[in-house]
């Protein structure tokens, strides 16, 4: 299974924590959940931070089964309307930028 995060590193604009975390689930989520082959996404709000540690306020990870699917889902016409969502709310309410990560879970039973 092929996991991609990513990481909202920066901070959401003061007072506006709740309107941001609505407008994730509201707007950002669906669009990301829309992606061809996508079997799970997932957002993790972050509550708090290590001393020193960058500030990440969210964390959005989508799973696809594999490379091949990824490929297919970042070439479709779901990948403009879900980063156009995403830049609408970010635009309103965060201060930052994104930083995404793939990552590859291979899954070993006994």
């Amino acid at each position: 299974m092929i996991t991609r995060y990513a990481l909202f590193e920066g901070k959401v604009k003061e007072g506006e924590t709740d309107a941001f975390r609505a407008a994730v689930l509201e707007n950002i989520v669906p669009k990301w959940k829309a992606f061809p082959g996508a079997l799970d996404v997932r957002v993790t709000f972050a509550e708090a931070r290590d001393e020193g540690a960058p500030e990440i306020p969210m964390i959005l990870a989508i799973n696809y089964p594999d490379l091949d699917t990824v490929e297919k889902a970042l070439a479709s016409p779901a990948r403009a309307a879900a980063k156009a969502a995403t830049e609408e709310v970010l635009a309103r309410f965060f201060e930052g930028r994104i930083h995404h990560h793939v990552t590859q879970a291979n899954e070993f039973r006994l």
